[in-house]
């Protein structure tokens, strides 16, 4: 998929989601004031195979907001494709991604995006930490070990690449090499590109409704298996590159 940027357009804000319709409206209505600011932008929804009406309630919702764009999976296909594509639809030079939960806070993209925009000119990535974590004991355990390990595996300075909440350019993302965990990973895969990540501490908060999607053992195994693949693509830098097709499908 080619897509012409729109020299007006400063920011995508990109919105992976699947059975969230209670959270849509209220945080769309966040994103937009919180963004006003960095106007015009415009919001990519995405869509991933949802059976909750989520559909009509973004088709609702983008019939009175022209800066608000709905792609659609036939199937759930992943958090990864669901960014993927919005970020391959996305008209800006510069795109955020947030969880569509409500537990990422749009309050903080403003200075995300300053943050990126005015950093050394190798920046390709400003990740989000989350501090105040509002998640369960058991999944608070879950992240810390996780963290753990992948930070003595990868060496990517980063104590929370698991945080929705991340700012970029397009085409430092476009040029990582694409897998199905990619947006847990995306600080280590950046600085093997060459670029700087920087990091930027925001406030975690409850999910407005409804319960996550995803479960600690679906996880687990695919992200231990993840880790190794990472760490040879780190190992392996300079090597034949890795061509991915562009598809709007799993």
């Amino acid at each position: 998929m080619t897509v012409q940027e729109v020299p007006s357009l400063r920011l995508s804000i990109v919105v992976p989601v699947k059975n969230e319709i209670a959270n849509i409206a209220p945080l769309i209505a966040e994103i937009e004031t919180a963004c006003a600011g960095v106007a015009p932008f415009e919001i990519v929804y995405v869509d991933d195979g949802s059976t909750d009406g989520t559909a009509e309630e973004l088709a609702r919702l983008a019939a009175t907001r022209p800066h608000l764009r709905v792609l659609h999976h036939d199937r759930s296909c992943g958090q990864s494709i669901a960014v993927r594509s919005g970020v391959l639809a996305a008209r800006a030079p510069v795109v955020a991604t947030l969880d569509g939960d409500g537990q990422n806070d749009p309050v903080f993209i403003p200075d995300m995006v300053a943050t990126l925009l005015n950093g050394p000119a190798d920046a390709g990535l400003v990740q989000g930490q989350r501090v105040g974590r509002k998640d369960s004991g058991f999944k608070r355990t879950q992240s810390r070990i996780a963290n753990r390990v992948r930070r003595w595996i990868l060496r990517d300075a980063t104590r929370d690449t698991g945080c929705g909440l991340k700012v970029f350019y397009r085409d430092v993302y476009l040029a990582l090499p694409f897998f199905k965990a990619l947006h847990r990973f995306m600080p280590a895969l950046v600085t093997r590109e060459g670029r700087a990540v920087l990091l930027l501490d925001v406030v975690d908060r409850p999910r407005l409704t409804g319960t996550s999607n995803y479960g600690f053992f679906d996880r687990l195994w695919v992200g231990i298996v993840d880790l190794v693949g990472v760490r040879w693509l780190i190992a392996r830098r300079g090597a034949i590159p890795i061509v991915v097709e562009d598809k709007n499908a799993c």
